[in-house]
């Protein structure tokens, strides 16, 4: 690990973090192309994901104002959002900490995430032309999220541990799916990374300090936390604006070349 790659990684996690399209498999992938892999690479990873929850803070800090005011006074909307998002967290937190070491150790290559990336496109693209073809809209706005909506996002998130299946794919398609509209399951999704990438890198932080101190280095670890936080910052707007225009298919076309891509490169 060296500053040049910890940008690079930074960069990589900003843009694709709250994209259905895998943080976790393009920041396997690019640690491959870049000759950075190990334990210490794998927990750097993760740990910079904590610029990118900062960014979801900043984006959308007026919203997140407003309800912890409403939850001194027990505002009904604060409330239900705050519950709602307690919820989903549950099943990623149970699975997480049950099958984190596994994951780690089998999964984190460029095979499966290939196979994620293609599957998770397909099941992309046919989801958003059912939707238009029988002009599903889905229930739109925040403090409409049901606690029954929020589970299903949260049991969706679940697939997310699997690299390359990206948990903004899982968690908006979980959404549409529970009833909500795209840009609503998006934002609930971006919501919901507080809880659920706040946990994964303090965890993965404290697990892995020695390998972070010994093989990446306080210096590295902060610039691809500063970094991933201003590109994950400008991304998030961005992708909100982009799908209100043009939905979820072009992210899946997107999945299924890079996919092809890495199985074509592997095949050398």
């Amino acid at each position: 690990m060296n500053p040049l790659i910890a940008f690079l990684l930074g960069v990589v996690e900003g843009l694709t973090e709250y994209l259905p399209v895998s943080s976790t498999g393009h920041l396997i992938l690019a640690g491959h192309a870049l000759g950075a892999t190990g334990e210490g690479v794998e927990a750097f990873d993760v740990v910079i994901q904590l610029g990118a929850v900062l960014a979801v803070v900043v984006h959308y800090r007026a919203l997140l104002a407003t309800r912890l005011k409403g939850l001194f006074v027990r505002d009904p909307v604060a409330l239900r959002l705050l519950g709602g998002i307690a919820i989903a967290f549950v099943p990623m937190a149970v699975v997480g900490l049950l099958f984190r070491k596994t994951i780690k150790a089998h999964l984190f290559g460029p095979v499966p995430v290939a196979i994620a990336l293609v599957v998770g496109g397909v099941v992309m693209i046919v989801l958003e032309r059912v939707r238009r073809a029988k002009k599903i809209e889905g229930v739109s706005g925040l403090e409409k999220v049901t606690w029954k909506q929020a589970l299903a996002i949260g049991v969706g998130q679940c697939l997310a541990l699997f690299p390359g299946a990206s948990r903004s794919m899982s968690t908006i398609l979980a959404g549409q799916l529970a009833g909500l509209s795209t840009g609503t399951a998006a934002e609930f999704s971006f919501l919901l990374a507080l809880p659920t990438l706040g946990a994964a890198t303090v965890y993965e932080g404290y697990k892995s300090r020695h390998e972070l101190a010994s093989g990446v280095g306080t210096l590295n670890v902060a610039i691809g936390f500063v970094v991933s936080f201003f590109v994950a910052w400008a991304v998030i707007a961005a992708f909100l604006r982009y799908l209100q225009r043009r939905g979820l298919e072009p992210f899946g076309y997107y999945r299924i070349v890079l996919g092809i891509l890495v199985f074509v490169v592997l095949a050398r």
